[in-house]
């Protein structure tokens, strides 16, 4: 079999780690906007109300070149990294969670430090994943009509 190329890695890595989320009964939404004008790969909602990013890595140079990752810190009550079976872990720091990926399937390694969200910010966080959310479910009921809205919106 081969090699795996880095766009095939991460999207297995993502659907791994969003996997993960939806059998702890977490609700992951993949690829979310955050204020900052950051984008979290997996943003999932806990039944406790708490926020967890899972930032997925594909390879060792996606890391090192990557330096935004620690502003995810402000939007989540937890950090995660999610990684496949090749990637170096030594090279991630010990106070954000682990999360590696085998095919279909991921095991947690490590548990993430608390960082707890203010309560405006989380409130905000909340509007924001379910109007994305339910902005791309009814685009899935409908894509004709997504369609049409987004043609519409670019014209004004």
């Amino acid at each position: 079999m081969e090699p795996l190329t880095i766009p095939a890695r991460t999207l297995a890595v993502t659907r791994a780690a969003a996997r993960f989320c939806a059998l702890r009964g977490w609700a992951p939404v993949e690829q979310v906007p955050l204020p900052d004008g950051r984008r979290a790969d997996i943003l999932a909602l806990r039944p406790d109300g708490d926020f967890v990013i899972l930032e997925v890595k594909s390879c060792a140079r996606d890391f090192l070149t990557d330096g935004k990752w620690p502003d995810y810190r402000a939007w989540c009550d937890r950090l995660y990294f999610a990684v496949d079976l090749d990637f170096p872990q030594d090279l991630l720091p010990e106070d954000v969670g682990l999360v590696v990926a085998e095919d279909r399937e991921a095991a947690l390694i490590r548990e993430a430090a608390e960082h707890r969200l203010a309560s405006a910010r989380r409130r905000a966080l909340m509007q924001r994943m379910a109007m994305l959310a339910a902005g791309r479910l009814a685009a899935l009921a409908d894509p004709a009509g997504a369609a049409e809205m987004r043609a519409a919106l670019r014209l004004e």
